[in-house]
């Protein structure tokens, strides 16, 4: 992991006042490169921005190209604040031949995963909410969602177009110490642990509402006792390596901060699942590969988070090289470089 340091922070702008952060990427078919920052105004109100990112001798240059999403649907409102849109992760589906955006839409019932669609990666439309309807399926907070770009094979057999998500626990009446005691206290497989939710491609290539309506969910990393204790949270859309299909994905501890405050720590990992079967995960990395380190990571909205949303293939830097772009302490967005040896 070599990092390429900071690629963005807040320019002044009202729209970005509490920060620009956590992006999804993704290249145009014409192979220009976008990050989608949330970009948070006054009161913790999210977009969802379009910007044209190019890497030079010094660092980044940044083109700014106005929002792919603003605070518009009922599921994105509310009269107090804090709503928006929130954490976007975009994938090329090529099965639909769609860009599809996943973001935690944060309205009226809490938050939910809404889904947006793209055939340029330019211009957007809201599909909806997802619905998760069958009998045992998790109906309130969920968020961290992110698609694999092509079909797969759900835990039924189906083939299915498959994405990332993390059902929350209802503990947000409780102060952070206190829910973190009651955490500790739980099983790991009750802690919030990513999911993979599965929608049967035959219904979508019929009627693209479809995509919205869920047919399973599965559990498939849950924390453990090594590293990310408290809870684990999908990070980058996966890519298709040698091994099946990885991800970056982002981890809690509970840590001691300045004068012994309790506090939490996101760090990141890989993940690895199986090309035809992602419910089967092949390797998970024994320790963080991405730990916030540098001043941008450790001092923000949020102290000591690292928070990876976006990767970008650099097959012309080599063919398990990748660009990966995350928010850094709940403030700005960085870029490390990734090869896999």
């Amino acid at each position: 992991m070599e990092r390429r340091g900071v690629v963005l922070t807040p320019n002044g702008d009202a729209s970005e006042a509490e920060g620009v952060l956590n992006p999804a990427c993704a290249r145009t078919h014409a192979g220009d490169l976008l990050l989608y920052p949330r970009c948070v105004a006054e009161g913790n109100i999210s977009r969802v921005g379009i910007m044209r990112v190019r890497e030079n001798a010094g660092g980044f240059s940044i083109g700014r190209d106005g929002f792919a999403l603003q605070p518009d649907a009922p599921y994105e409102l509310r009269p107090q604040p804090g709503y928006g849109c929130e954490d976007p992760r975009v994938t090329y589906v090529g099965a639909i031949g769609k860009y599809v955006m996943a973001y935690t839409a944060f309205g009226p019932q809490g938050p939910r995963i809404a889904i947006a669609l793209s055939n340029d990666g330019l211009s957007w439309e809201r599909l909806g909410l997802l619905r998760f309807e069958h009998p045992g399926m998790n109906r309130d907070d969920d968020k961290d969602a992110a698609f694999f770009p092509e079909p797969v094979l759900s835990p039924n057999g189906v083939e299915s177009l498959a994405f990332y998500h993390r059902p929350m626990l209802h503990l947000s009446a409780v102060d952070g110490r206190a829910a973190t005691l009651m955490i500790e206290r739980m099983p790991f497989e009750d802690r919030e642990s990513i999911r993979i939710g599965y929608i049967p491609l035959a219904g979508v290539r019929d009627d693209i509402t479809k995509l919205l309506e869920v047919g399973e969910s599965v559990q498939v990393l849950s924390p453990d006792d090594r590293w990310g204790s408290i809870k684990l949270g999908a990070g980058t859309p996966p890519v298709l390596i040698d091994e099946g299909w990885m991800s970056v994905f982002h981890a809690v501890d509970a840590v001691a901060l300045d004068g012994g405050r309790p506090g939490f720590q996101y760090s990141a990992g890989i993940v690895v699942h199986d090309r035809h079967e992602p419910h089967r995960v092949i390797y998970r990395s024994p320790q963080p590969v991405l730990r916030p380190e540098t001043a941008e990571e450790r001092t923000g909205i949020v102290d000591n988070v690292v928070f990876p949303t976006g990767i970008d293939p650099r097959p012309d830097l080599g063919a398990r090289t990748f660009d990966i772009y995350y928010g850094m302490a709940d403030y700005a967005v960085g870029a490390v470089r990734m090869t896999l040896i």
